[in-house]
């Protein structure tokens, strides 16, 4: 039904996640645990907040994270 989500957070990633890339991992979660590639109409309104609530909190973890041993930027 869809790929797997992959790690966002160094040293898996080589530079840091993009709003994109949490945006998709939202979107691939949410269409995991619905069991729907596309919400009929009448869900759809649930459906886009469950994916914008994911991302931003994939953004708040990825950001508080201490990645120990690893370089971030220059």
């Amino acid at each position: 039904m869809c790929r797997s989500i992959k790690t966002l957070r160094p040293p898996a990633l080589p530079e840091e996640a993009t709003e994109e890339d949490m945006r998709a991992a939202a979107l691939q979660y949410v269409r995991k645990v619905s069991g729907f590639r596309a919400p009929a109409a009448h869900n759809r309104e649930v459906f886009d907040r469950a994916v914008d609530e994911i991302t931003a909190a994939t953004t708040k973890l990825l950001n508080g994270l201490e990645i120990r041993g690893a370089s971030r930027g220059a």
